[in-house]
């Protein structure tokens, strides 16, 4: 029953904010011509219904699909690693993926989001973006797995992620000083994190990328049930060790990859919303979790990206607003559990 009321207050509150997102902005629009143009009807100026269609509609899709995708991958993370501070971001698999978008956006000059140009050149630059980020986030992924086995203490492991970070950080430096100013700038922008920065055009793409990675990690609920109890009760239960971190590595890479490729590497949202998602459900059963930690990230998004929209004339920086949310979240977990 209690499981039930969750599910439910979080399907409401992700409606209610997803409409918010269509009828709320920095430009002020009636509510009659947000409908009408969502409806296919006659709107006062033409535009107001490019501003619903072309700008709040896809923000607010990508915001539900990117909050969901980075919130199953911090699960995901946090009980393959037992780390209650396990998260893309933390483990540097965020910053192995702006990598891999660095390469591409500095060095080569990648076309992610350009409209300018003819749209098969459009969509392998878009290809490109994705294949590099997922390829970055996969070998730093690897390469934690990998140490996983030979460190036993997974605080020294979120310490090797955070060099990770730092690594990949200072490679991304050397790659802003050669490459051109205007690359420059629109990876200084890029950096910033935006839900509005997937057009209409390449929605399609992205909603695919981040479905296929969801129904992957939903797929692994009963293996990630079991690593809570340890490898060795996983392995006397018939699972395959091996093949539960390939199948991890995949899902969290793919899902991790797509959402930075396109709306920047977002702070906090993969870290945090597993434990408010916790708060919530009070359990640690994967069944109920998961799904309740992808609403969970749904929901949050939605509201930053409202909260990013709300100053009139000004759309501030995702990155801005989602520490806000996240970083209260994370101290309270680490008091609560220094005194436990």
């Amino acid at each position: 029953m209690k499981t039930t009321l969750h599910a439910i207050f979080l399907c409401f509150a992700l409606s209610a904010l997803f409409v918010a997102n269509l009828f709320f902005g920095t430009v002020s629009i009636p509510a009659t011509e947000v409908f009408g143009a969502l409806t296919g009807g006659e709107v006062a100026k033409a535009s107001w219904k490019y501003i619903v269609l072309e700008s709040r509609l896809p923000g607010a899709v990508t915001a539900m699909l990117c909050g969901a995708s980075l919130a199953a991958s911090g699960l995901m993370l946090q009980t393959a690693f037992r780390n209650p501070l396990a998260g893309p971001s933390i483990l540097g698999i965020t910053n192995g993926a702006s990598l891999g978008v660095a390469i591409v956006m500095l060095a080569t000059g990648g076309v992610l989001g350009t409209n300018m140009l003819g749209a098969d050149i459009q969509i392998a630059g878009i290809l490109a973006v994705i294949m590099a980020a997922f390829l970055g986030s996969i070998l730093v992924m690897t390469l934690l797995l990998t140490l996983n086995s030979l460190i036993r203490s997974h605080t020294m492991l979120l310490i090797v992620g955070i060099m990770f970070g730092y690594l990949t950080g200072s490679l991304i430096s050397l790659l802003n000083v050669f490459a051109s100013s205007d690359n420059v700038f629109a990876y200084v922008v890029w950096g910033m994190g935006s839900f509005s920065s997937v057009p209409l055009q390449q929605l399609p793409w992205f909603a695919a990328a981040c479905i296929v990675g969801l129904l992957i990690s939903l797929l692994l609920i009963k293996p990630l049930n079991a690593l809570l109890l340890g490898d060795h009760y996983a392995q006397n239960l018939g699972f395959s060790i091996r093949r539960i971190r390939t199948s991890l590595l995949l899902s969290t890479g793919l899902l991790t990859a797509v959402s930075t490729a396109f709306c920047g590497p977002v702070a906090f949202l993969g870290l945090a919303t597993p434990h408010i998602a916790r708060m919530l459900t009070g359990t640690e059963n994967h069944r109920y979790l998961l799904p309740a930690t992808i609403l969970t990230g749904s929901v949050i998004a939605l509201l930053c990206n409202l909260l990013c929209m709300l100053p009139a004339g000004t759309l501030l920086p995702l990155n801005a607003v989602t520490p806000m949310i996240g970083a209260p979240v994370i101290l309270y977990v680490i008091l609560r559990r220094r005194n436990a």
